[in-house]
């Protein structure tokens, strides 16, 4: 391991030069790529320097434990077992570093919720999900900007789609990405009967701008009189915009702004996340659309979660994590999930390591 970040060290200094040099800063596309690269190996280099500290403290300190004096040589072996419990920490938390970096981990979010099976009841907790996640990146003092959503009319959403901006923000939601399965009597059910709702949620790293070039040639561009709530703005101006991007067909619609402009570059950064989106699960060939793999069709039975109201409870059925705490989940606090989900993704990553 400690050869491994040696190499890993000098690609940190070789990047470090890069980033300085007039050439790479010609280049948006190239810097950010050296950018995210370097930052991810900050991770591993700061640690590592910090193990490289301890391990010559191990050795002055074990060298001491010779000394004549009793009570010197008790201070040392009090010193020794603290520098071996912290070096034993540091080896762990460098072997988790090992784990096959996802490379979007440093990017920002597309949030995608969609109500599935449940009509109306689905699409209201459509919205209690948008307001968790909202509550969530508040929390986290992430940003967070709607840029298409679909209303009912009774405080529900057939689709929301938003972005989140923070440090972080992708490597902490990529595992909320599924079917979420809601369990609760309905406020319109007079006999009191529990419906099973779902709604699912995709989880989308947002692609730059640099990495995703557009040929204006490829995108039809519609424009419509937004429909739904906007009082008397909304049959003045043809403001609202659909976007096709014909090569692959993805389509998106956005009306919540009044300017036409500003629905435009939000439906850009849309098509442009969903290509991004394509053209990794091309190149990796594991799965024809990733998108599709992560939000399944919407039906009840391809949950990855559960909240039952009756009970309290909120289960996630891939670590089979039970927590009776919904009404502060629904509130945002969902970091107790989010780190179990990740140890048990990383714990499993490291088997297939041999770490």
């Amino acid at each position: 391991m400690l050869d491994r970040l040696k190499e890993i060290e000098d690609r940190y200094t070789q990047l470090s030069g890069l980033l300085a040099d007039p050439e790479v800063l010609k280049d948006p596309a190239q810097y950010a790529t050296f950018a995210r690269e370097h930052s991810s190996l900050e991770e591993i280099v700061a640690p590592y320097n910090r193990l490289k500290q301890v391990m010559a403290s191990i050795e002055e300190n074990e060298a001491m434990l010779a000394d004549p004096d009793p009570d010197m040589r008790d201070l040392v072996k009090a010193e020794l077992g603290a520098l071996r419990e912290e070096k034993e920490r540091l080896e762990q938390q460098l072997r988790l570093q090992f784990i096959p970096k996802d490379p979007n981990d440093g990017r920002d979010v597309i949030l995608e919720i969609r109500a599935g099976t449940g009509g109306d009841e689905a699409a209201l907790f459509a919205a209690d999900l948008f307001r968790m996640y909202s509550r969530y990146a508040e929390d986290k003092r992430w940003s967070v900007e709607i840029l298409s959503a679909n209303e009912t009319g009774i405080g529900g959403f057939k689709e929301i789609i938003a972005g989140i901006k923070g440090k972080g923000a992708y490597s902490r939601l990529k595992y909320e990405s599924g079917v979420h399965r809601v369990q609760r009597v309905p406020a319109t059910e007079a006999s009191g009967r529990i419906h099973t709702s779902a709604v699912t949620v995709a989880v989308l790293p947002e692609a730059e701008e640099v990495e995703v070039d557009i040929d204006q040639n490829d995108l039809r561009i519609d424009t419509f009189r937004a429909s739904g709530a906007g009082g008397q703005h909304v049959n003045k101006t043809e403001s609202a915009i659909r976007i096709t991007h014909i090569p692959t067909g993805i389509v998106v619609s956005c009306q919540d702004e009044k300017s036409q402009h500003k629905n435009k570059a939000k439906a850009l950064r849309v098509i442009r996340t969903r290509i991004l989106q394509k053209m990794q699960d091309d190149q990796a060939r594991e799965i024809a659309s990733q998108r599709r793999s992560q939000v399944g069709t919407g039906d009840r039975s391809e949950r990855i979660r559960t909240y039952n109201f009756p009970q309290g409870r909120v289960t996630d059925h891939r670590v089979n994590l039970t927590l009776h705490k919904l009404p502060q989940i629904l509130e945002g606090d969902i970091d107790a999930i989010i780190d179990e989900l990740t140890t048990h993704f990383q714990a499993e990553a490291l088997k297939k390591t041999g770490s």
